[in-house]
């Protein structure tokens, strides 16, 4: 399954309007102005380029949905290149814990928009090129509208709901969609949606359960991954605009930076997929329309959760807190995530350490299991489930959620 990573909770949304390009590059020929031709003569001087291929680059339009560890590669060398119109789609804020792989933005960017980082640093790369940025989240009301107006899309995107929205909304408009996943030290590339190769729901055909794959900030991530695989996502793009060389158009390309090895699979069109098969879907819904299951972060009630094993929402543990429950609160995360943020009252038992801590676990009171987003404490709840444990309790959205809803003095990371 290809690989989400970290989500944060929406902002207001604005579409921001564009500044106008500079005159040389608005006029209505497509010409290379002198600076254009030095800027650009590294590329000039490539047979396959030209200077008719940088014309055409300089008519191009990219849209980036999310500027993040992918997209923020992809945009940095689309803009050195000369790709005359960027869209960046992001509702997000700059957080600390992006600064290890989204090199769109830097510390002075904390707590500022994503789109905002993004277009004062593409704009200090190459100020010949048009940047839109788009302060929304990608949605099926707008998803056609903002895709509609661009040749190439890179899914840039950290999350499953965005994932398949993309993918359906190039299916329809015929738009060629340049993905990239990461987790870990693992990432995946592919081009989908053109005409004759699969979609990504050829390859996956529905979300997987919630909780099945880990986000990045649940997994981690190595910082110069999303650099990689952002950068070969640049590389597709500039490929289809140009119409040189091989895509990865029906083929998925595997990386392990851990052994610095790359794998290419091939890929075939299913003919009963519900996109790019059968037709099946003519309109865009959004995930939650779709799913069958929602992840445990997104708001799910107390009570018995997939697996078996129960959720307890953070009001609902601080309530049973306040009246003086007799609860085991167990902290499986890493001991350096304990030192970031931890629950008072809570204990810590690393999710590895788990198996030989069991019998210091008491099975005659309620037993609350967290980590950061509820997917670690989950396994650790199944695992005591399985052991006979029948008062254990899963924390939904994990400690994040409990700094979102009970005690915002709690750090976020």
């Amino acid at each position: 399954m290809g690989f989400p990573c970290s989500h944060h909770p929406p902002q207001a949304t604005a579409r921001v309007i564009p500044t106008p390009p500079p005159a040389e590059v608005a006029a209505s020929d497509d010409s290379l102005a002198p600076e254009e031709l030095v800027r650009y003569s590294r590329h000039i001087g490539l047979e396959e380029v030209g200077e008719d291929g940088q014309r055409r680059l300089k008519r191009a339009s990219v849209l980036i949905v999310g500027a993040g560890g992918l997209g923020s590669p992809a945009a940095l060398y689309l803009a050195a290149a000369g790709v005359g119109h960027l869209g960046i789609v992001d509702y997000d804020t700059v957080d600390l814990t992006n600064l290890q792989r989204q090199l769109l933005h830097d510390t002075n960017h904390v707590g500022q928009r994503k789109t905002s980082s993004a277009r004062a640093r593409l704009g200090a790369i190459n100020p010949l090129v048009h940047v839109e940025t788009i302060d929304e989240e990608l949605s099926a009301a707008n998803a056609l509208d903002i895709i509609g107006a661009y040749d190439v899309v890179i899914d840039g995107t950290d999350n499953f709901k965005t994932r398949y929205l993309t993918n359906d909304a190039c299916v329809l408009l015929g738009k060629p969609n340049v993905y990239g996943s990461i987790l870990r030290f693992q990432g995946q590339a592919s081009v989908f949606a053109t005409p004759d190769a699969p979609c990504y729901r050829c390859l996956f055909p529905e979300p997987p359960p919630p909780g099945l794959v880990p986000s990045c900030a649940e997994a981690g991530v190595l910082g110069v991954l999303p650099g990689l695989v952002g950068t070969i996502q640049a590389t597709e793009a500039i490929k289809i605009i140009l119409g040189i060389g091989e895509t990865l158009a029906g083929r998925l390309l595997l990386i392990d930076a851990l052994r610095m090895s790359f794998r290419a699979i091939r890929l075939r069109r299913d003919p009963t997929c519900p996109a790019c098969g059968t037709g099946e879907i003519r309109s865009l819904v959004d995930c939650d329309e779709f799913c069958a299951t929602r992840s445990p972060a997104s708001g799910q009630a107390s009570g018995r959760g997939v697996d078996g094993v129960q959720e307890t929402t953070p009001r609902d543990l601080a309530d049973r807190v306040r009246r003086g429950d007799a609860i085991d609160l167990i902290d499986v995360r890493e001991p350096y995530e304990w030192r970031i943020a931890r629950i008072d009252g809570a204990r810590l038992i690393p999710l590895g350490q788990l198996a030989s801590a069991v019998q210091e676990i008491p099975r005659d009171r309620d037993i609350v299991l967290y980590c950061h987003h509820g997917f670690r404490s989950r396994t650790a709840a199944e695992f005591l489930v399985e052991r006979g444990f029948r008062r254990v309790w899963n924390l939904s959205g994990g400690i994040d959620r409990w700094s979102t809803d009970v005690d915002p003095t709690v750090a976020t990371y």
